[in-house]
């Protein structure tokens, strides 16, 4: 057992030279998700402004101009910075506030699921009803509509636009947070390990 033990410490310690592709992986993940939700953002920045700024519809948030550009220089800047992993740990900040605003301010009254799926165990009155408004459409497209091309690239589906997706990225960001950009595989590792050496250099 004791031998087990060590070989299991030995290859734990061996793969750490490579920890820094966790992160990784999950920055070229959300760098272009991130900067897509901020591009649409800004290339429909009036309705942006006016769905930040209303209460009825909308988010109803103070100074909407504001906090959409905010929202939408976090998200682009954002990605932009987790892509190169250069202040990863900083930048995860606003984009959690950002997740987090996102959860609760919109996704949070559909629930968990993004899509709706009736039969999953996650599922509310809100997806399980959907179901029959789902199975209406599929007729009727059956019935009236080229229902092989209209399908040919993927299934019809409701949007359920819970917090699935938000809760997801938050949760992604917030291991960054801890981990940094990761070890060999960010600006940030190498803008660290170069700091001896400038020190070293001026005091010489």
């Amino acid at each position: 057992m004791q031998t087990v033990i060590s070989l299991y410490q030995r290859a734990v310690a061996k793969s750490q030279h490579l920890s820094g592709f966790a992160p990784f992986l999950l920055r070229l993940y959300l760098a272009p998700v991130l900067l897509q939700a901020g591009w649409n953002k800004y290339q429909h920045i009036d309705d942006t402004i006016a769905w930040f700024g209303n209460s009825e519809w909308g988010l109803g948030l103070p100074a909407p101009a504001l906090m959409a550009t905010l929202a939408i220089g976090a998200e682009m800047l954002g990605a932009i910075l987790l892509a190169l992993g250069l202040f990863t740990r900083l930048v995860s900040i606003p984009l959690m506030v950002t997740m987090l605003v996102a959860i609760f301010a919109v996704h949070w009254p559909n629930g968990w699921l993004a899509i709706a799926d009736s039969s999953s165990w996650l599922a509310n009155d809100q997806v399980v009803n959907s179901a029959q408004q789902l199975s209406a459409a599929r007729s009727i497209l059956q019935e009236h509509g080229n229902y092989d091309w209209l399908t040919s690239n993927g299934s019809i589906v409701i949007l359920n636009n819970g917090i699935e997706f938000a809760a997801t990225y938050f949760l992604m960001l917030f291991s960054l947070f801890f981990t940094g950009g990761g070890r060999y595989t960010s600006l940030d590792h190498y803008i660290s390990k170069g700091r001896p050496v400038v020190a070293e250099q001026q005091h010489g």
